[in-house]
């Protein structure tokens, strides 16, 4: 009845709409179609109306069509060619697969701006493609087609400004072409195109020929050579060049005369090397984004770009810039973001803090600075309000945390990790109101954490690798914001406090390898977001609460720490706006405003992982491994159907495996081993497709393994050893009860192992057969009186003779042994 319903209200839309062109065709003269036609069926029925002169007035009048994100089929493209006086058509992300046929669209002659990315489109692009004389701004990026390297295709477009053909495939042509294209280009992003090593030697030819360009994207496609100048001189307009992730390599050399107009230029991921030239100055004067990280770069930072007045974002991280920060740069500067990070910079950063007016984000981590931040007289500065985020980690710091971080109001994000503080957190830490990411990690810092340090929008706290004590009090009471609380590698002891169900927003919980005790609280159960829990190598007691199965374990971006993106696009010309829609949806574009990323360490499939990025997104997984847990497996922790990874060894569990847990369709990694289990492995488990790690081993497990197949049939005999009772063919022993005598093995008491088959069947088979032979030999002696006399003579002999003998002892042993 509803369907219907639908078809009917669909028919009178229909013909509502057709009354009114019927009225007056020219209202339709402008139209959007995308809130209308979402779906290839009906904008094809639309078409292939007929029998009306006002229809085709309409077609052929309409101008824009945008049918972003709906569901199209290639065909549509044959059928398209009715709407003679279309001028845009976006078709982004449209699921159009195969080739782009060779008619009905290419007749669009008016066309100007065509968006066909972020397709399956493949294949060589036609030849009518030339046809489309007035197009000015075409973007193909992100499908499967072959472009040839002299861009032949595009070279009859006279008016073409703006092209995006980035993740498609440069190919070499089956002719050679050598006429210079018509068109002068102001953005060219041809990102991701050049994977062949052979085609990746030098520029493409059509480049020399441009002297309009504004925005020039090449990054990622392993040109080698010097970094290409002419670019810069040939194009006077220029605002933005990358070129990162090529194979640019020797010192960079550039013109010494004046390119005013450029504001952002990516030389990162190259292989430059030799010292930065003083003379970017001078020949950027207006440059306001300088990304050289990743390179050979040596010697000293360049003193000219404490004077570059429009400079704010400076990245020089990953490469092998020695001796101090020059004070200038950043007091003097107009940085909001300088980064450093990963060279060998050295002396004394307090000042560089301190004097750090204007700068927002400063990233000095993996570098040599040294010393202690505590000795100096901090009553001369004021502590800079702009900064937001500040990276010293891995560095040589030692001695107190400065006190004086608590003057730092405006903070939201600090990283101290892998240094060597020591002493106790101040408690002047517990004034950072604004802080949502804190990281003191991998340092020497004792003492009990304050039980002030509560920040209202803390997000991220890391003190993990260091020696705090005592139990967790009122640290992080009521924190409703607080995402991840990795405490692990401490020395804390007490128990989880019931308190832990108001921390509403916890997603991850690492208290692995400290000294809590007491029973696992129920009151985790109430905390719905929690995705990652390792309670490991403490010692919990108890049995595992069951409502931890009733944990949905959401899938969350738990990464995310940056609040925005630089970007640099154009701003003046004609194609401005088209140029910043473009990369405004390109996020793999984007230049982060912050770099500092969440990293959750956990143990998994036999291994110790970080995780971050996109792939913390995905990773959910409860350890309670190496605690002192009694009790039952819960059945319950079969609903954990998002779980990745589930750890539950080396307690004193008992009871079965339940069966529930075949239910676990996402787990990779279920480790049951050195428990007190017992009862059968449930067949049901071959059902886990995804696991990839199992183990059971060094329990009291009976009975068959399942069947070795699917993932099942991976695992090899390390997966349950330790299980005597056990059989299968991965175990080299046969599950047939009556081949289990000639499968026991005689094996020395010294050696300690009584891994032997069926003991009790063995036992009675002896006794019954030594019965038989007694009363045999009572027979016969009974009847014979000559064999009586032998008998008892040979007995005679035997008691004086045979009493300590080897073969006494023999049969003594392994007649006892086995039935004991």
């Amino acid at each position: 009845m509803m369907i219907m319903m639908e078809w009917k209200w669909l028919w009178f839309i229909r013909m509502a709409v057709m009354l009114l062109v019927l009225e007056g065709c020219r209202w339709f003269a402008f139209l959007h179609l995308k809130p209308f036609f979402n779906y290839d069926n009906q904008l094809k029925s639309w078409i292939e109306v007929k029998g009306s002169d006002c229809y085709s007035n309409v077609w052929s009048s309409l101008e824009e069509i945008y049918l972003d994100n709906s569901t199209l089929n290639t065909n549509i493209l044959q059928s398209i060619g009715v709407f003679a006086s279309l001028k845009t058509l976006s078709l982004y992300h449209c699921g159009l697969i195969g080739p782009l046929p060779n008619q009905g669209w290419c007749d669009l002659r008016n066309l100007e701006a065509l968006d066909v990315s972020e397709n399956a489109l493949e294949g060589m692009l036609p030849h009518c493609f030339s046809n489309l004389t007035s197009l000015r701004e075409l973007d193909i990026s992100r499908n499967h087609f072959q472009i040839p390297l002299s861009f032949a295709p595009f070279a009859n477009l006279s008016n073409l400004k703006a092209l995006w053909i980035n993740e498609n495939k440069m190919v070499m042509e089956p002719s050679f072409y050598t006429s210079i294209p018509k068109f002068q280009l102001e953005v060219i992003s041809l990102s991701k195109c050049i994977t062949s090593q052979q085609l990746s030697l030098k520029l493409r030819t059509f480049l020399y020929y441009q002297y309009d360009l504004r925005y020039v994207d090449l990054s990622h496609n392993n040109f080698s050579g010097t970094v290409p100048t002419w670019l810069l001189e040939n194009n006077t307009k220029l605002e933005v060049l990358i070129l990162k992730g090529n194979s640019f390599k020797g010192p960079l050399s550039l013109s010494s005369a004046l390119i005013s107009n450029v504001s952002s230029i990516d030389l990162s991921e190259n292989k430059l090397q030799g010292q930065i030239p003083t003379g970017i100055c001078s020949t950027f004067p207006h440059l306001s984004q300088l990304f050289l990280s990743k390179n050979a770069f040596e010697g000293n930072i360049p003193l000219c770009l404490s004077g570059m007045k429009d400079l704010s974002t400076l990245d020089l991280s990953n490469n092998l810039l020695y001796r101090k920060v020059p004070e200038e740069l950043i007091a003097k500067g107009s940085l909001t973001i300088l980064r450093l990070s990963t060279n060998n910079l050295s002396g004394n950063v307090v000042p560089v803090i301190l004097s750090a007016n204007g700068l927002e984000n400063l990233y000095l981590d993996g570098n040599n600075f040294s010393g202690e931040m505590t000795n100096v007289d901090v009553s001369t500065f004021e502590f800079p309000n702009s900064l937001r985020e500040i990276d010293l980690s891995n560095n040589k710091l030692h001695g107190k945390l400065p006190r004086w971080i608590g003057n730092a109001s405006f903070l939201w994000r600090l990283d101290l990790s892998n240094n060597g503080f020591e002493d106790s957190i101040p408690r002047e830490f517990c004034k950072l109101n604004s802080l949502e990411f804190l990281d003191l990690s991998q340092n020497n810092l004792s003492g009990s954490i304050p039980s002030c340090f509560n920040p209202p929008y803390i997000e991220h706290v890391h003190l993990h690798g260091n020696r705090l004590r005592g139990p967790l009090s009122l640290a992080f009471y009521n924190s409703s914001s607080i995402v991840t609380l990795d405490l692990r590698g401490n020395n804390l002891t007490g128990s989880i406090p019931k308190w832990i169900y108001t921390l509403s927003s916890l997603s991850v919980l690492l208290l692995k390898d400290n000294h809590f005790h007491g029973k696992v609280p129920v009151e985790l159960c109430k905390l719905h977001s929690l995705s990652i829990i390792d309670l490991s190598q403490n010692m919990f007691s108890g049995p595992i609460p069951s409502c931890l199965g009733n944990l949905s374990l959401p899938l969350k971006e738990k990464e995310s720490l940056a609040t925005g993106y630089n970007l640099p696009f154009i701003e003046r010309g004609e194609s401005a706006s088209f140029a910043m829609r473009k990369l405004e949806r390109d996020i793999n574009l984007y230049y982060p405003t912050s770099y500092l990323e969440e990293v959750i360490e956990f143990t998994t499939k036999s291994g110790f992982y970080s995780y971050k990025g996109d792939i913390l997104s995905y990773m959910t997984g409860i350890d309670l491994s190496c605690n002192n847990l009694t009790g039952h497996i819960p059945p319950e922790l079969g609903n954990l159907s998002e779980i990745h990874s589930l750890n539950l060894s080396h307690n004193k569990l008992t009871g079965v495996i339940p069966s529930s847990l075949s239910k676990l369709h996402q787990i990779e990694s279920l480790d049951l081993s050195y428990n007190n289990l017992s009862g059968e492995i449930p067949n049901q488990l071959v059902e886990l497709n995804s696991l990839e790690v199992f183990s059971v081993a060094f329990n009291n497990l009976s009975g068959s393994i399942p069947e070795p197949k699917a993932q099942f049939g991976t695992f090899i005999e390390n997966s349950y050893q330790g299980n005597p009772f056990l059989c299968g063919v991965i175990l080299h022993k046969s599950c047939s009860k009556t081949d289990s005598p000639s499968t026991i093995s005689t094996v020395s008491e010294d050696k300690g192992e009584d891994g032997l088959i069926d003991t009790y069947d063995f036992c009675v088979s002896f006794l019954v057969s030594y019965v038989v032979v007694l009363l045999t030999i009572f027979v016969v002696l009974y009847i014979n009186p000559h064999r009586r006399r032998a008998w008892f003579s040979l007995v005679g002999k035997c008691i004086t003779t045979c009493r300590y003998s080897n073969v006494g002892n023999f049969l003594t042993y392994h007649i006892f042994k086995q039935c004991v």
